[in-house]
């Protein structure tokens, strides 16, 4: 087996003997080994037979890892509990993928610390590996190293792998400056809509990348004699990923580039903190206007941790708000978090926060955050993302959830993605009154009196965790089908979520 489907299979096993409240020396005894050999085999360190397999499979009763068992997971939630305790956000994974990315800017070894373990990043890692990347997870599996050789291997480029997830255009930026030609497959991820390309192309044609679409791939020719960079980059889009792909072909062109209009957004600030220990000179971090001094090769020992999710911060304050429980997140990067914090108190949410502190970056400011039991009202105003440091859209979607459990009639404006109002939808499955007015715009009428249902979960990442958030205020017992989105974006979620009194099990047909 490969070191990737070892780490599959050790996630597996985990999930499973967690579900069964086992520990590893349980575990082992029904195995007739030692602690230590399932701790290797749960962290992917472990050679597994066939036959072993099987007996796991047996011991732990779990046809999630039985051979054959290769359909999707489902989740199925005993609703109405209330939570209780503390859980910490892990770290982001809009910024674990684009340092991913950004690795490939650097010939030397790049040690990323408290990396999300997702499907995302699995992806990423794929499609990484397959072209000659070493990647090496540490014993504990919090740590993961990359070594980049010489020649990358483009031919032998995983498509299926890129193909699964939209990360993969992050490539460009990186590949550009190594390559004269280069192709790409068209990319995925959630399914939200027309999303064009177009943003990054008029970007990367500044530094002298020309791309043409031909039978699922962007074809790249780079000619650097074509750059025009003796003027500011003025991004027609305030868009993440395109100004990350702007900062990535910046790193590395001599000189100082101005980027006017760039995002300042958590995973961008992430991505410049990562460059600038890669010696790269960024001046305007947090702000709409960055400079940035290339340098013509990159070839550094580096070590970085990303800074904590605030989205997934957003998710575990709605799951305490929908199932009116105290309990504290910790780790919560609070300068993405105080618009949505001003809404909710405005809306009557009774929460705390604790001093703060500074995440292991050295630089995000990071606080406990306390939610307790309240009443909630409509917000009197809409509701709507704005670029940093407004209301984050990838945040939006949870003021759905939030405003069904409040009293009266809220207006949710999501001018960004046509389709993700159309999945919140499914929220009316579980009890929620929610009516769609256009593409763009939902209103949703509380309180709501969750009832469990049956819902399979839409393709696209934050309506589906919010059915789930939903879920578990729900009266008697939900099913949630083919969750294999949600893992593209949370880590053990239904496990940490049973951490503060929830009943979420993974099972497959």
């Amino acid at each position: 087996m490969t070191d990737t489907y070892l780490d599959r299979i050790g996630g597996l096993i985990r999930d499973a003997r967690k579900h069964r409240g086992l520990t590893q020396t349980q575990l082992a005894d029904q195995l007739g080994t030692s602690q230590s050999a399932v701790h290797r085999i749960e962290a992917g360190n472990q050679n597994l037979s066939l036959d072993m397999v099987n007996r796991i499979a047996e011991a732990l009763d779990s046809q999630l890892i039985s051979l054959g068992a290769n359909g999707p997971t489902h989740l199925r939630v005993e609703g109405g509990r209330k939570l209780s305790g503390s859980i910490a956000v892990r770290s982001s994974k809009n910024a674990a993928v684009a340092c991913l990315c950004a690795s490939l800017l650097n010939k030397g070894r790049t040690v990323l610390r408290g990396i999300a373990r997702i499907e995302e990043v699995n992806r990423i890692l794929e499609v990484l590996t397959s072209v000659g990347v070493e990647a090496t997870w540490s014993e504990n599996k919090q740590d993961l190293t990359l070594v980049r050789p010489a020649e990358l291997d483009l031919g032998a480029m995983d498509i299926e792998a890129a193909r699964r997830t939209r990360s993969v255009i992050m490539f460009l930026g990186p590949l550009m400056h190594d390559y004269d030609t280069f192709q790409l497959p068209y990319p995925g991820g959630c399914d939200l809509g027309s999303r064009t390309i177009e943003p990054h192309l008029q970007v990367l044609r500044r530094f002298g990348l020309d791309v043409k679409s031909t039978g699922g791939f962007y074809d790249c020719d780079v000619d650097a004699s074509r750059n025009t960079l003796d003027r500011p980059i003025i991004l027609t889009e305030r868009g993440d990923t395109v100004t990350e792909n702007a900062l990535f072909a910046a790193a590395r062109t001599p000189g100082t580039t101005v980027i006017r209009n760039a995002s300042p957004n958590y995973m961008v600030q992430d991505v410049c903190f990562f460059l600038s220990e890669l010696g790269v000179k960024i001046e305007g971090i947090g702000t709409t206007t960055l400079r940035v001094t290339g340098l013509s090769d990159i070839d550094v020992d580096v070590e970085y941790a990303p800074s904590e999710d605030p989205i997934e911060a957003m998710s575990l304050l709605t799951a305490a708000i929908v199932t009116e429980s105290e309990v504290t997140v910790q780790r919560c990067p609070i300068e993405f978090l105080e618009i949505e914090l001003s809404i909710l108190d405005e809306m009557g949410l009774d929460f705390s926060l604790s001093e703060e502190y500074v995440s292991a970056n050295k630089v995000t400011r990071l606080v406990d955050i306390t939610v307790r039991p309240s009443q909630l009202r409509a917000q009197v105003d809409k509701i709507h993302p704005m670029p940093f440091p407004g209301l984050n859209i990838d945040n939006l979607p949870f003021f759905a959830v939030i405003a069904a459990a409040a009293d009266g009639k809220s207006v949710i404006h999501d001018w960004v993605y046509e389709n993700r109002a159309l999945h919140l939808l499914e929220l009316n499955k579980i009890g929620a009154n929610v009516t769609l007015l256009d593409p763009h715009r939902i209103t949703v009428e509380g309180p709501t009196r969750w009832r469990g249902h049956e819902v399979v979960c839409p393709p696209a990442l934050r309506p589906a965790v919010c059915i789930l958030l939903g879920m578990l205020a729900a009266r008697g017992t939900s099913i949630l089908r083919d969750t294999y989105v949600i893992n593209r974006g949370y880590e053990d979620l239904a496990t940490r979520l049973n951490g503060l009194g929830a009943k979420v099990e993974t099972f497959t047909d």
